[in-house]
């Protein structure tokens, strides 16, 4: 590719002619351009290197990821020279990273260039600085994770897997007993869990590197960096092992195209530099567990896990009217009268899903397919959002044909719960600015975003928890189970007198049967079969395409062996065998002229 422009001539005196490929810093170009190193620039340009170079008489930084002599067709004499350097960036190892995620999410270069970089210029990085031996006390589980390795035909000699560390557990040993092997790198889904967890560590005698802002310490070597989903771009030398926790977050997961997962990257990541990668999760996914063989998922003693999560009250509501108005139950009730607790009310709103109960027997009406909950559209007929399954209105369970929409807000919620609990409700939702800090109460209500808000509760509990166990979601399971962790997390373990209260019309859904137990695995094998059976990640690969042009960017797609249907949103979504399958027949099909294509691949609530 040439850059059009004043052509310069190599320098005088130079023998060799030194080319450099480099990435522009500009939203919505994918291309990379060649450009001559002058001669006083040679010994500070590298591949990473951060550079200013004129592009369209414009100036604009950019990222060098190739250099070389010039290719045997190239017109040296029309290239441009680097103007600047602005600083180190990215490194080898990193640039061949990004450049898997480009093919892997169908993403551009720049969006995971931009990720890897420093927030600011930087120079030098400083020297190197360790801390003394590990203390104790380290995790026994995820030191033995670490230290074994797998024997199975092919892959003699990888390490790594799955620990699943109940929610009140304290993670700080696991990350310790990491440190054990040398410099790590750790990803959490929140910069506030970083902050944290970093101050613990620096207070255990770790040197460390909290990103993005100590980008430049990462560089130069520290015990542990450790930062939100884009530590997992950073660089860390001598790098021994990757801990990504709470696994199963949303928040690792980066929600503008690219949609890419910070605990995919970790995997290719370790994959690559040889390093075991550690998933530590209290409900790890079905993509986590299918990462690695069986064989690599590490749990504690059945009591040590169980005494990890707190105590779990189904209130089943199958006696009562699903249309009845008030979601204040009598064991509701008690908790919120008890003066010494805490309570927080869930209840999300939010979304598309809505259901639907028979006004005779009161069954939740559900896909026989996927167990989705259904909605009910213009022609009568119930309609699944996850699987697509249309069928008549009769209810499965008793054959009646009249039926009952369930709905509730949370503003007439709080002034309910506020009558029935006789103090003060504060309400809480997604809408609420983060910064604002969130009024002293004994009882709070909102959508989940109350969970993330509020420090400390007694009791959580989750009001009308069938819409999360029934969305139309085929993560719907795994993001139900992630509510119930969270809330585990907020009130303690059950030494500690923590508490949540599920409402719902299916008390014995897997994920209920899986919390009341302690033991999230039981939801585990089911999950697989269900995904299996549909298509879905991971037995499959996933994409939605949208915008104009969709339709016939999919038709082409096709060609190739993958799989076109129309979802009710508009949408294209495209499904193939895998990954790497998908990102081929996405990478060779052009894309139509003048279309403005949005290509989410695996996007985080489809």
């Amino acid at each position: 590719m040439t850059q059009v422009g004043q052509p310069l001539a190599p320098p005088a005196g130079t023998t060799e002619v030194l080319v450099a490929q480099v990435v522009p810093d500009l939203t919505g170009l994918d291309r990379h351009f060649d450009y001559l190193v002058p001669e006083p620039l040679r010994g500070r340009v590298h591949i990473g290197t951060l550079v200013r170079i004129t592009l369209n008489g414009r100036r604009v930084g950019g990222w060098v990821i190739a250099l070389g002599p010039p290719r045997p067709e190239r017109d040296v004499a029309s290239l441009l020279a680097i103007n600047k350097v602005t600083g180190i960036g990215p490194a080898q190892d990193v640039i061949d990273l990004a450049s898997w995620a480009v093919h892997r999410w169908a993403g551009r270069m720049r969006s995971f260039l931009v990720a890897g970089s420093p927030p600011g210029a930087v120079q030098q990085p400083p020297a190197p600085a360790h801390g003394g031996p590990v203390p104790e006390p380290t995790d026994p589980l995820a030191r033995r994770l670490l230290d074994t390795t797998v024997t199975a035909p092919g892959v003699e000699g990888a390490s790594g897997g799955v620990l699943r560390l109940p929610p009140a557990a304290d993670p700080l040993p696991v990350l310790l007993a990491a440190c054990r092997r040398g410099p790590i790198l750790v990803v959490v889904p929140a910069v506030a869990q970083a902050r944290l967890l970093a101050v613990r560590m620096r207070r255990s005698g770790r040197t460390v590197a909290l990103l993005p802002t100590e980008w430049a310490a990462a560089a130069g070597g520290v015990d542990v960096v450790i930062g939100a989903r884009a530590a997992v771009w950073a660089p860390c030398r001598d790098l021994a092992a990757i801990v990504v926790l709470d696994e199963h977050d949303e928040g690792l997961q980066e929600q503008r195209q690219p949609t890419w997962h910070a605990r995919d990257v970790a995997l290719e990541r370790g994959r690559r530099a040889g390093v075991p990668v550690m998933l530590v999760s209290p409900c790890p996914t079905v993509s986590a567990i299918a990462a690695f063989f069986p064989s690599r998922l590490f749990r504690p003693a059945v009591n040590d896990e169980r005494a990890g999560w707190p105590i779990v009250e189904i209130v089943d509501r199958t006696r009562d009217e699903p249309w009845q108005r008030s979601l204040a139950t009598s064991q509701l009730i008690r908790q919120l009268r008890d003066v010494d607790r805490t309570v927080v009310c869930v209840i999300n709103t939010t979304g598309r899903a809505r259901l639907l109960a028979c006004r005779r027997c009161k069954a939740i009406q559900r896909c026989e397919v996927c167990e989705a909950s259904v909605f009910q559209r213009d022609d009568e007929h119930f309609e699944c959002l996850r699987c697509a399954t249309v069928r008549p209105p009769v209810c499965q369970a008793c054959g009646a044909s009249a039926f009952a929409a369930l709905r509730v807000g949370v503003t007439r919620l709080r002034e309910e719960l506020e009558a029935a609990a006789a103090r003060a409700v504060v309400s809480v939702t997604g809408k609420d600015s983060d910064t604002e800090p969130v009024p002293d109460a004994g009882v709070y209500v909102g959508t989940e975003a109350v969970l993330h808000r509020v420090r400390r509760a007694d009791t959580v509990a989750f009001l009308d928890f069938d819409a999360e166990l029934l969305a139309p979601r085929y993560r719907a399971t795994e993001q139900a189970m992630t509510l119930l962790a969270r809330a585990a997390r907020l009130v303690g373990g059950r030494n500690g007198g923590g508490r949540i209260l599920v409402q719902t019309f299916v008390p014995k859904h897997e994920v209920l049967d899986a919390v009341l137990h302690a033991d999230p695995g039981r939801l585990v094998a089911k999950e697989i079969g269900r995904r299996r059976v549909l298509g879905f990640p991971p037995a499959a690969a996933l994409a939605v395409v949208s915008g104009a042009g969709a339709d016939d960017y999919a038709s082409r797609l096709a060609l190739s062996g993958v799989q076109a249907a129309r979802t009710l949103e508009g949408s294209v979504l495209l499904r193939s065998p895998s990954w790497d399958s998908l990102g081929a027949a996405i990478a060779a099909t052009p894309r139509p002229k003048g279309s403005r294509l949005r290509i989410e691949v695996d996007p985080p609530r489809m």
